[in-house]
């Protein structure tokens, strides 16, 4: 790979606050201290359905945006990132997380994702996101699981 394709690779992550979602954030960024990828840690966040009451007044989507970065900005302590070198670009995204995921990876190098396992049945091998991802992404994906 020549240097100027090597400068803008990029890995793309899922990152949801979930204990998985970091240890898919501390894979990628391994990962990219060794290939000198720079990380984008992505949050897609959707406003429910049913919020609280039919009495209550929803939110705006501003307030769901800025949990999203707040939460990115957590899972990026607690992966290590903010003691790397490794470019990080945080991004909050409006949308459903498979299909938000797979758009933004559309022209990645890698996109990791992790997984609890609750999709389709407890204990499966790979939840709805991640398996949704694997199917549909353009480029490579690596799932990592909650628990080795």
């Amino acid at each position: 790979m020549d240097a100027s394709a090597q400068e803008t690779e990029r890995i793309v992550v899922g990152v949801d606050g979930s204990p998985a979602s970091v240890r898919a954030l501390e894979w990628a960024l391994r990962q990219a201290e060794r290939t000198g990828a720079s990380i984008e840690a992505v949050h897609a966040w959707e406003v429910p359905v049913m919020y609280g009451s039919g009495m209550m007044v929803l939110p705006g989507g501003d307030e769901f945006e800025a949990a999203a970065k707040r939460n990115l900005e957590q899972a990026v302590g607690q992966a290590g990132g903010d003691s790397t070198a490794v470019p990080i670009e945080l991004k909050a995204v409006a949308g459903h997380p498979a299909k938000t995921l797979v758009d933004v990876a559309e022209h990645a190098a890698l996109l990791v994702v992790g997984s609890r396992g609750h999709g389709g049945f407890m204990g499966a091998l790979i939840g709805s996101v991640s398996q949704n991802c694997v199917a549909h992404a353009k480029c490579p994906v690596v799932v990592v699981r909650e628990h080795y």
